[in-house]
């Protein structure tokens, strides 16, 4: 299984907090302050936070099943428009017929939990990844975070969606 270390990291069992100057270029690309961030799961090639990884459960006690949250609001656009082209109906359609991607895709499945399940153990949304994992393909934009956070060939339908938009940081490089 490839294995790739993320942005901050436990101490322990303690979390580590979202840096500071991270945390304010979060909220930015959000519009709002980012809620459970621990730390940055893939930094854009201009070097600002794209993937935060997120506490499994929210500050106030919500299970929060996506560990790996897309922050990067032209990423996140690129991949909407990849949505309403029809690509994760696609998709989807492709894991009814190629056992070996439907195997790929579950065993990203099982990395997401595991990566997840190293911050905490929440019952409540235990065997529930993100994305549609691991049989259909619901949001390209969860599939992607968990590719850019694990690194290639993790994810193989994540790898296509990052793959499917090109380039995003190149058109109009991030002000951060």
């Amino acid at each position: 299984m490839v294995r790739a270390p993320l942005g901050q990291r436990r101490r322990g069992r303690q979390a580590v907090s979202l840096a500071a100057t991270d945390e304010e270029t979060v909220a930015a690309q959000l519009g709002r302050v980012p809620r459970g961030a621990i730390g940055v799961a893939h930094r854009c090639p201009c070097g600002a936070p794209d993937v935060v990884e997120t506490a499994p459960r929210l500050p106030d006690g919500t299970p929060f099943p996506t560990t790996f949250y897309l922050t990067c609001p032209r990423l996140a656009g690129l991949l909407s428009t990849q949505e309403s082209s029809g690509l994760m109906r696609e998709m989807s359609e492709r894991l009814e017929v190629d056992p070996e991607l439907a195997e790929r895709y579950a065993a990203a499945h099982r990395d997401y939990l595991e990566r997840r399940r190293a911050l905490g153990e929440v019952p409540e949304i235990d065997g529930v990844s993100a994305g549609g994992m691991p049989t259909r393909v619901k949001c390209l934009h969860a599939l992607a975070g968990h590719a850019l956070a694990a690194g290639p060939g993790v994810n193989p339908l994540g790898d296509e969606a990052v793959e499917a938009v090109g380039d995003w940081w190149e058109r109009n490089p991030c002000q951060h």
